[in-house]
This record gives structure tokens, C-alpha cells and sequence, in this order.
């Protein structure tokens, strides 16, 4: 791996030259003469046009920079418009869990993702997608498939790797955080990525054509019905979600790319059990139950009625309480770092840990994140014991030892030990 990844971070860091949004970048368009044939070449993933005959690098670049911020707009409003309309997440009734859960991963990406069992019918897939109206932006290095951080050199492609460490200028965009949905018929090729052994053997060249792990890199991968998700690929999510790299060998070909996702599943837990090793990667664990009140049923009813009679105007209804939603979690990211939990607080959560018998250190380590982006996303700079009794059975239910003959929730064995411990 120290082959491939090559120069330290600190020495690329420091080597780094970007080009940041502030300065206005002149993000170059290539331009080629009509009535020419050209050629594809792939390198590294992304396809390069050149012109017959010269080398495949050889092209013509303008600087758009005039009026690029207008055309940026009027694209990405092109696209949302275009786009399936998506269920607003403010308008979710009920499900607060849930709720909750999906926005302290989007606050804190490291907290590991969320696995999401209940009934069928409850809105677990609705809530998920309707998520990424709340995305936040993130800086990406512009015509990266691998949606490569220019800050951080763990989270770079090889080829942007290569272009730091040559000291070469880094072209910066802001992009919105991908949601992928991995099918579950997806084949293994469709999820890792494929190389083109034909050009490979013939021209000397490692043609990769990037998967679904590709895309999801700095994003979030979602896996609808995971527990229904074929054996082997749920090998693959547990290699590249435990060393954040996905290595694709062919052949006698390997290529590796970084990704780092955040990991959200969903399912009936009627319909089959989890694998423990793909359970334990989930940060938090969300249950789901039908609502029982029947004034909140007929409400989640005539909601969606209007909603399918005019998805926009229904859109437009909640698009208040969505945007003052979007900057609750844009604060929140902003202020995380500056959250502080005491030591006291850290002791008694690794006390519950080890009282439940809980294998590993991660349920330790979720439950201080959580708590911290909890406390982030409420508008503190400190974590209370409140934050920590609100999201501890969470993060530790999924990680206790099933006993066949219990008959009480693992959330409730939580919460009595966390009270016995915290009092």
C-alpha cells in the first residue's frame, strides 16, 4: 500500500498548490476542431479526447472563468428540475429515530452510517432518499471521478496524488455530496469498477472504468433491503469499509482508489438476519415501527396524496422549514470541532460499554461522536449527559450478543445500564 499511495501526507501537503473558489478559478473547457476524428483513451478512470495522430494529452484549453458562476446556476437548476421529485425530509411525520440518526451522519460523516430495520411501509426508503435535498457541498477536485478532497491526501485519487507531489495547480470546485444506490442485482464488476483487459494487453495502458464504489467515495452509499444483498457483495462493502480503499485486481492488474462512504442500509428484519461482521460496520442502528395513533396515520395519508397530486407546489410548501434545516446541519459541521465532551462523561460511556459486554472499542467511539454532534447540531459547544442518553442505544444495540431467549429490546438493556452507570 505505501507503494501506491507514495509520498507522505505532510510532504504532499506541503508541496500542494490549489486553486480555491476565492480566487475565481478559470476552470478550462477543452475545446476540439469540428470534421476531426479523435480517439478515447482511458487513464486511471476518466476518459481523455485527443486528435488522431498527436499525443493523447495534446489539447486545446480556454479559460471560461467570464460568467461562470451563472452557468453553474442555471445547470444545476436544469438538473434539480429535471430530476424525480423527492418527498421533503421536513415533511416526514414521526420516525424521529430515524430522523435523527440520518442527520448526525451528515454532520459527522465518521460516525460510520446507520442500519435501519421495521416494518415494511414505514418510510425507511423515502426518508433516506429524501435526504439529499440536505447535502451539504463539499470541495472536490474538478473532473475527478473519484471526487478527490484537495485538502486531505487520504481521500485523493492516484492521479491527483501524482499531480501534488509534481507540485501541479489543482483546479477546486464545490460539489454536492453523492447519495448512490447500490441494486441489489448489481453485479461485482457494476459495484467495483471494471478494467479493459483487451486495451491493457494491447497498448500497455490500465483502462479502469469506475464503479459504483468510485462515485460514492465522500458520499454515501445506500443499500436498500441489505440484508437480501448477495454474499459476496457484502465482502465487498465490509474490504473498502474497513481500509476505505477499493482495490480492484484483474489479470495481473491491480488499481486502487479511495473509498470512503458513508454506509445506510435498510430492511425488513422478517426477511432475514444481517451477517454480524456487515452489522458491526453500521455506526448507529435505527428501529422502525408502523405509527399506531390514528390521527398521525390519516396526516402521513393526506400528506401523501398531496404530495403525488403536485409534487412541486408540495415541495415549495416545506421549502422554509428545509432550508432553516440546511443551515442548522451547515452550523452544525461548522462548529463540531469545537465541541468538547469531559473525560468524566468519556469514562462512564466506556463503563456502559464494558458493563454490556460490548466486543471492541467502536460502540466507545460512535457514542462520543454522536454525542458530539448531537450537542453540535442543538447549538452547544459541550456535550450533556442528555445527548449521551439520546443517542447511546444507537450506537449500541446492534453490538450486543443476541440472546435467543431474551425477550426485552437491546434498547432498553442500553438505556437501564446506561441509567444504572450515569446516576
Amino acid at each position: 500500500m505505501a507503494s501506491v499511495l507514495g509520498t507522505s501526507s505532510t510532504a504532499i501537503l506541503a508541496s500542494r498548490s490549489l486553486v480555491t473558489p476565492s480566487s475565481k478559478p478559470a476552470i478550462p473547457s477543452i475545446s476540439i476542431d469540428p470534421g476531426q476524428s479523435y480517439g478515447r483513451n482511458f487513464y486511471g478512470g476518466f476518459g481523455v479526447q485527443g486528435r488522431k495522430g498527436r499525443p493523447p494529452f495534446h489539447v486545446a484549453v480556454t479559460n471560461v472563468a467570464t460568467g461562470i458562476d451563472s452557468v453553474e446556476k442555471a445547470q444545476k437548476l436544469d438538473a434539480k428540475e429535471s430530476q424525480r421529485p423527492v418527498y421533503p425530509f421536513a415533511a416526514i411525520v414521526g420516525q424521529d429515530e430515524m430522523k435523527l440518526c440520518l442527520l448526525l451522519n451528515v454532520i459527522d460523516p465518521k460516525i460510520g452510517g446507520v442500519m435501519i430495520m421495521g416494518d415494511r411501509g414505514t418510510g425507511k426508503s423515502t426518508a433516506v432518499r429524501s435526504l439529499v435535498d440536505l447535502l451539504p457541498e463539499i470541495r472536490v477536485v474538478f473532473g475527478d471521478p473519484y471526487n478527490s478532497d484537495p485538502e486531505d491526501p487520504e481521500s485523493m485519487g492516484i492521479e491527483v496524488r501524482e499531480k501534488v507531489t509534481k507540485g501541479e495547480e489543482l483546479t477546486v470546485m464545490m460539489a454536492k455530496i453523492n447519495m448512490v444506490d447500490l441494486p441489489l442485482g448489481a453485479t461485482e464488476d457494476r459495484v467495483c469498477g471494471t478494467i479493459d483487459i483487451e486495451k491493457a494487453l494491447t497498448e500497455g495502458v490500465k483502462a479502469f472504468e469506475p464503479g459504483l464504489l468510485a462515485k460514492a467515495n465522500r458520499g454515501i452509499l445506500y443499500v436498500d433491503e441489505v440484508n437480501l444483498l448477495d454474499d459476496h457483495l457484502v465482502d465487498v462493502l465490509l474490504d473498502s469499509a474497513a481500509s476505505g480503499w477499493n482495490t480492484v485486481e484483474r489479470e495481473g492488474i491491480s488499481i486502487s482508489h479511495p473509498a470512503r462512504f458513508i454506509l445506510i442500509g435498510s430492511g425488513n428484519p422478517e426477511e432475514g438476519e444481517l451477517r454480524p461482521q456487515l452489522l458491526d460496520r453500521f455506526g448507529m442502528h435505527a428501529q422502525v415501527g408502523t405509527v399506531r395513533d390514528a390521527e398521525l396515520r390519516v396526516k402521513i395519508v393526506e400528506e401523501r396524496a398531496r404530495f403525488d397530486k403536485n409534487p412541486k407546489e408540495f415541495r415549495d410548501s416545506y421549502k422554509a422549514e428545509q432550508e432553516k434545516l440546511q443551515q442548522q446541519i451547515a452550523s452544525a459541521r461548522s462548529s463540531l470541532s469545537s465541541v468538547q465532551i469531559d473525560h468524566d462523561l468519556k469514562v462512564k460511556i466506556s463503563k456502559v460499554c464494558a458493563e454490556l459486554n460490548v466486543d471492541g472499542l467502536r460502540g466507545d467511539i460512535v457514542t462520543n461522536r454522536a454525542a458530539k454532534a448531537l450537542a453540535a447540531l442543538k447549538g452547544r459547544d459541550k456535550v450533556t449527559a442528555e445527548d449521551i442518553a439520546t443517542v447511546i442505544p444507537n450506537c449500541l444495540r446492534h453490538r450486543l450478543r443476541k440472546d435467543p431467549l431474551e425477550s426485552i429490546d437491546s434498547g432498553l438493556l442500553v438505556i437501564e445500564k446506561f441509567y444504572e452507570v450515569f446516576s
